[in-house]
């Protein structure tokens, strides 16, 4: 069955990806149209986060951030298709770093990198840093229950010299290459709520406490990575700005905690500027405490 859905949806998929980007986003308003207004797909969700984190703003105010939102997670999920095909040029034309040299300074230190981000814009085309880069790449990803469309999207990412490896071979991973002094860079999405009872520190993003995924801090303490935090800008459909800032270059001595509190409030930052290019529909603050 997952050979059948695979030979079925990597047609569609794939004249998706061929399609030139004025018309991909014309399909991207009609993808729009049927989540937002006829599925409603997690609006009800969608809609309490904003209530949470922007009660400064008016009902109408948060509606027009909310029906953006969709837009954007639309835009995202097809350009993500189209990176099937897009030329390495084409994604240096659309996807720009503002400071590599941010990232060179790190690799001369002789180190291994943690890269940490957020669900935030076109978090997906972040993997064209591996073009540009020394080191081995890596992308931390969950991976895909079909295993046809798992190596899909592995053999995607290899376009832009970026290897995948799922949430439990992460670690091994990382062991394996620290032991073989293997120098790596390491793209950890980290502003996902954590399960239940696999968290042990709290505290406030976008003003709700909550239990904070602190999984990128403790690897980088553990295996000796300096730690980078790329912060996303949106300059039109279809274009993307990158800057690089240093969260910390020693580790092991930095208190606990402090990394990921800071990574947090560079996240918040950032949707404050563009509050409609941040995915929502997750349900980020589920495990709130309630006053």
């Amino acid at each position: 069955m997952q050979l059948i859905i695979y030979i079925f949806l990597y047609p569609i998929l794939w004249s998706i990806s061929i399609l030139p980007f004025r018309l991909l986003y014309v399909l991207s308003d009609g993808f729009y149209i049927i989540t937002y207004y006829i599925i409603g797909y997690r609006k009800k969700i969608v809609r309490e986060n904003l209530a949470l984190t922007l009660p400064h703003l008016s009902d109408k105010e948060r509606l027009i951030i909310e029906k953006k939102s969709f837009q954007n997670m639309c835009d995202v999920f097809l350009e993500m298709i189209k990176t099937l095909t897009i030329s390495k040029s084409e994604m240096e034309k659309r996807y720009t770093f503002k400071n590599i040299e941010v990232y060179d300074y790190l690799e001369k230190k002789g180190k291994s990198i943690a890269l940490l981000c957020a669900h935030y814009a076109s978090y997906e085309w972040a993997i064209s840093i591996n073009s540009k880069i020394s080191f081995e790449g890596y992308a931390v990803y969950k991976k895909i229950n079909n295993r046809y469309f798992d190596k899909l999207v592995r053999d995607i990412r290899s376009k832009f010299k970026a290897t995948l490896i799922t949430t439990k071979e992460t670690i091994p991973e990382m062991g394996n290459n620290y032991r073989n002094n293997k120098l790596s860079l390491y793209g950890l999405i980290s502003d996902q709520s954590p399960k239940l009872g696999s968290f042990f520190h709290w505290n406030k993003f976008m003003g709700i406490e909550v239990p904070i995924h602190t999984g990128g801090e403790m690897l980088a303490k553990k295996y000796d990575m300096n730690v980078l935090f790329l912060r996303t800008k949106k300059l039109g459909r279809g274009f993307y700005e990158a800057e690089l800032e240093v969260l910390s270059e020693n580790t092991k001595e930095v208190p606990n905690y402090e990394i990921t509190d800071r990574f947090l409030k560079l996240v918040e930052q950032q949707i404050y500027e563009q509050p409609e290019n941040y995915l929502w529909t997750h349900n980020r603050w589920k495990h709130r405490k309630l006053s």
